[in-house]
C-alpha cells in the first residue's frame, strides 16, 4: 500500500481520492526536526509553506518517491536535488490563484479607505461628536479606478490580479522575465451564456514598473537565499506615496528598507502577507500606522483549500499508477 503523509493537511476532498485509490494518508504532523526519521515508512510527502524538505531528508529517505507541494512556490523544497535522486517533485500552480488574488485586493482597499485603522476605532464610537469626528479623519480614502498597479511577476497569480484590476478601471503594467506579451482571458457570466474576453498585456520593463505605478504588488518565486527584488535602490525609483503590497514569500521586500521609505514618505502605505523572519514579524511593522498585515492566509480560503487538495492528490495517484 502506498503510504503518504500529508504534512502540513489536506482537504476532505483530496483525501478521499487518494482512499479511493487504495492509499493510506496520515496527517498528524511531523516536526521539522524529526522530519528526516519521521518519514522512514512513507512513500510520499506533501507539505503546504511550513515543512521544508531539504536534501538531508531526501538522503535519509531513499524509499521516498514523491514530493508534493500544495500551492505554488516550491523553494522550500530541494527540488533539483531531489529530480536528480529520481524523485517526482509536484504543485498546484493553479489552485489558489483567484484567493491570492483577492488578498491582494483586500489589502488595496484597505489602504486605500484605512479600513483596519477604522475598525478598530469604531467600538469606541459611543457619541456623535466622536462618529463625526471619525467621519473628519477617515474621509480622505482614494479610488482604485485610474490607478496604475504594476504587477512583479505575471504568472497565475499576476495575471488573476490583472483580470481584476482591469474590472476595476485600473491600469496595469506587468513584468515578467522573458516574456513580451501575455494573453489572459476575463470571463463575463450571463444568465444564459459565458463569454471570455482575451486581452493582450504588454510587459513593461522593470524600471518603467518602479517609475509609473501607484500600487505595485509581487507574484514572484524566491529561492532561498537569494536578493530581494525589492530593496533601496527600487524604492528610490518609486512615485512619492506608492503602495506596495508582498504576498509571495517573505524576503522578497527587504523589510529594513521598506521602513525606511515608509518614514520617509515613499511609501504611503504596505501590505504584507508574507515576512522575514515568519512566523516571528517585527515590532516595527506590526505597530506600523501604514502597515496592513495578515498571517501569511494568500490561498487560505475554502474554496482552495478543496482545489488544491483535489489537484495534488489527482496528480500523485496518476504518478504511483502509471
Amino acid at each position: 500500500m502506498i503510504r503518504i503523509l500529508a504534512n502540513d493537511g489536506i482537504d476532505e476532498a483530496g483525501k478521499k481520492i487518494f482512499l479511493d485509490a487504495g492509499f493510506e494518508v496520515v496527517t498528524e504532523k511531523v516536526p521539522q526536526d524529526s522530519l528526516s526519521s519521521g518519514l522512514a515508512n512513507f512513500d510520499a510527502i506533501l507539505v503546504r509553506s511550513a515543512t521544508q524538505v531539504r536534501k538531508e531528508h531526501i538522503d535519509a529517505n531513499p524509499q521516498l518517491k514523491l514530493i508534493g507541494r500544495a500551492g505554488v512556490g516550491m523553494d522550500n523544497i530541494d527540488v533539483s536535488y531531489a529530480r536528480e535522486k529520481g524523485l517526482h517533485v509536484v504543485n498546484t500552480p493553479d489552485a489558489s490563484s483567484e484567493s491570492v488574488a483577492e488578498l491582494v485586493f483586500a489589502h488595496m482597499f484597505t489602504m486605500a479607505r484605512q479600513l483596519h485603522h477604522a475598525n478598530r476605532h469604531m467600538p469606541a464610537c459611543e457619541s456623535a461628536e466622536a462618529f463625526n469626528k471619525l467621519k473628519k479623519q477617515y474621509s480622505s480614502g482614494f479610488e482604485l479606478k485610474g490607478k496604475t498597479l504594476g504587477i512583479i511577476g505575471f504568472g497565475k497569480i499576476g495575471q488573476a490580479v490583472a483580470r481584476m484590476a482591469l474590472a476595476f478601471g485600473m491600469e496595469v503594467k506587468p513584468f515578467k522575465l522573458n516574456a513580451s506579451d501575455v494573453k489572459i482571458g476575463i470571463d463575463f457570466f450571463k444568465t444564459h451564456s459565458d463569454t471570455t474576453l482575451m486581452v493582450t498585456m504588454k510587459c513593461v520593463p522593470f524600471e518603467d514598473l518602479l517609475q509609473s505605478s501607484d500600487f505595485i504588488t509581487l507574484h514572484v518565486p524566491f529561492p532561498k537565499g537569494a536578493p530581494p527584488v525589492i530593496a533601496a535602490k527600487e524604492f528610490s525609483q518609486m512615485k512619492k506615496g506608492v503602495c506596495v503590497i508582498n504576498t509571495s514569500r517573505g524576503g522578497a521586500i527587504r523589510e529594513s528598507d521598506l521602513l525606511e521609505a515608509l518614514q520617509n514618505g515613499t511609501v504611503g502605505h504596505a501590505a504584507l502577507d508574507v515576512f522575514e523572519g515568519e512566523p516571528t514579524i517585527r515590532e516595527e511593522l506590526r505597530q506600523h500606522p501604514r502597515v496592513s498585515l495578515t498571517p501569511h492566509i494568500g490561498g487560505s480560503t475554502v474554496e482552495a483549500q478543496e482545489r488544491i487538495g483535489i489537484e495534488l492528490a489527482t496528480k500523485v495517484v496518476q504518478l504511483f499508477k502509471s
